[in-house]
């Protein structure tokens, strides 16, 4: 059992690499489909949206389904659809088509695999969430690294054409074999920790008696400001690049937007095991204050430095070692408040946040970039969001936590004696 969990762990984490591309290369693609679809940023922005939108709305639905079929049909399934988003896209010729391709049919592929592989990982790791969840979240925020340069490299010498209908295969195959191995927990005693019972009195709530409670929606409003934040910085990174002058600046030889996008994959991976890790040991809320913090403080230090060819790069993997860590603190802290047994329905439902935040990320912050010819109101904006989300997690969310597990404990406590007298 012990074993083949960590094989469940290697499994899901290579379904993870095969389907983060479309999110996290989505920018190299932005340049070269304006000009062939002759359309405008926030045109070809919509396309990102729907593509989050799709994947992050569906979840509820994808994530009972997961829990329903079993996590091998259903991730076959999505990295199957993932794959085949990429080469249909590679024929679309009206920005429709891009949008049904890329964006409608993708979202629905990596929505069915992302959720599946988190909610799969909370039931196998149920003393080590934050840091299970981490570890394959890593794998969405750190896989893309193995495509950024090779992607880069085919729209330089091929077109955009050949480098999704290229790596849609890729996707495809890679992702249908890794689903396989899948399988659902065998429940165990042994993995009761003392930890993992400390986390939560031992009740499983359905999605809508969590829908019914205050703390989920204060979760789902941090999430979607957090969400924002890094969505935007994934989204619009090539053009703030060259609205800041550095389109064709090389830092160490290398092009900056590659480079920027590899290190940035690298601290976004490495982020979500860390501080999942980290909540494990001094909790989620304090974690989330640290990292939030972080991510403000870096985007502000990103702002003023901007000019610096260097300091962009560095700046750029700082504020993605801030954010990435929403994947991991979450979904472990919606864990622990609601239980394990409808854990991927549930985690599905605040999942959503994602989609609200690619909104406000993507098409939202390039129409304030058009209104006001500036990039500066949208990063103000975004860094408010992260001190405000910080305040949040401190302030609110730790004390009504703490009273929801204290009122959950005194409740069975008070059930026990009843139970064992009508027996």
């Amino acid at each position: 059992m012990m074993r083949s969990r960590w094989i469940q762990l290697l499994l899901g984490l290579v379904c993870m690499i095969v389907i983060s591309s479309p999110q996290y290369v989505w920018t190299l693609f932005t340049q070269p489909l304006m000009g062939s679809l002759h359309a405008s940023l926030a045109q070809i922005q919509i396309t990102f949206s729907l593509l989050i939108v799709v994947q992050t709305f569906l979840s509820p639905c994808q994530g009972l389904l997961v829990d329903k079929f079993g996590p091998r049909a259903l991730l076959s399934l999505g990295g199957a659809l993932t794959g085949l988003s990429w080469l249909l896209a590679a024929r679309a010729s009206t920005l429709l088509e891009l949008y049904l391709t890329y964006g409608l049919l993708g979202g629905v592929g990596t929505g069915i695999v992302y959720i599946g592989v988190i909610g799969h990982m909370v039931q196998w790791f149920p003393d080590r969430r934050g840091f299970a969840t981490g570890i394959v979240a890593a794998g969405y925020g750190m896989g893309a690294i193995l495509t950024t340069f090779p992607i880069s490299d085919t729209l330089k010498d091929a077109g955009h054409e050949e480098a999704l209908a290229r790596y849609g295969l890729i996707f495809m195959i890679v992702g249908v074999i890794a689903a396989q191995g899948l399988r659902i927990p065998i429940r165990n005693p042994q993995l009761s920790t003392a930890k993992a019972a400390a986390s939560h009195p031992g009740a499983s709530f359905t999605a809508l008696e969590m829908l019914r409670t205050p703390i989920f929606w204060l979760m789902f409003v941090m999430m979607t400001m957090m969400s924002t934040a890094g969505l935007m910085v994934t989204s619009q990174i090539a053009a703030f690049t060259r609205d800041f002058g550095m389109a064709n600046a090389l830092v160490f030889g290398l092009p900056l937007l590659p480079l920027a996008l590899s290190i940035d994959r690298i601290t976004n991976g490495l982020t979500r095991p860390f501080f999942g890790w980290l909540s494990d040991q001094i909790g989620r809320e304090h974690t989330m204050v640290i990292a939030f913090t972080l991510e403000g403080t870096a985007m502000t230090a990103w702002l003023f430095t901007r000019s610096n060819p260097a300091i962009f790069v560095v700046m750029s993997g700082v504020v993605l070692f801030g954010w990435g860590e929403i994947f991991s603190l979450f979904p472990s802290t919606l864990t622990d408040t609601y239980g394990t047994r409808h854990a991927t329905t549930n985690y599905g439902f605040l999942y959503m946040a994602q989609g609200v935040g690619s909104v406000l990320g993507g098409p939202v912050a390039a129409v304030v970039h058009e209104a006001f010819r500036s990039w500066i109101p949208v990063f103000a904006v975004v860094i408010a969001m992260n001190f405000a989300t910080a305040l949040l997690a401190g302030l609110a969310l730790k004390p009504m936590r703490r009273r929801w597990l204290t009122n959950q404990s005194v409740g069975k406590a008070v059930a026990a004696p009843i139970i064992s007298t009508t027996r």
